[in-house]
């Protein structure tokens, strides 16, 4: 079974993981640091390095809606690298995942942890990728 990647976009970085091979469990892999127009080039031949080491057919992105469910303006500019990872990625379907709370989520997760830096957005990823793996595993019972 094709694995599937998990995007945390942002600001600043974008959080990356990747799920097993039988695509129950979702795994932080890396954050990749610059999203602005300058840097963004190399994030996406990042991401192309890793749908390749981990053979990903589909990515799951993150969709920042707020919320009460409207769209601001984060998922814009997400709907743009959207469309970016579309062109790059001709064969890939990229799929958006409400990810509500994720940042909150991850946060939680490493409270205390004075270190967490870029952990947050790894952490944020993988709750991406987690609740996108749950629905599909519901979806097709």
């Amino acid at each position: 079974m094709a694995r599937i990647l998990g995007l945390d976009y942002g600001d600043r970085s974008i959080g990356v993981a990747v799920s097993d091979e039988l695509n129950i469990a979702a795994h932080g892999v890396e954050v990749i640091r610059g999203t602005d127009e300058r840097s963004v080039k190399k994030s996406v031949a990042r991401i192309r390095d890793i749908i390749k080491i981990y053979d990903a057919r589909l990515i799951a992105l993150g969709y920042p809606l707020n919320m009460n469910g409207s769209e601001g303006e984060r998922c814009e500019k997400t709907l743009l690298f959207k469309q970016r990872l579309e062109r790059n990625f001709h064969k890939i379907p990229v799929e958006l995942w409400d990810e509500r709370l994720s940042s909150v989520w991850a946060s939680r997760v490493l409270a205390g942890d004075k270190r967490s830096g870029d952990k947050i957005d790894k952490i944020a990823a993988i709750y991406i990728l987690q609740g996108y793996l749950d629905y599909r595993k519901k979806a097709s019972l």
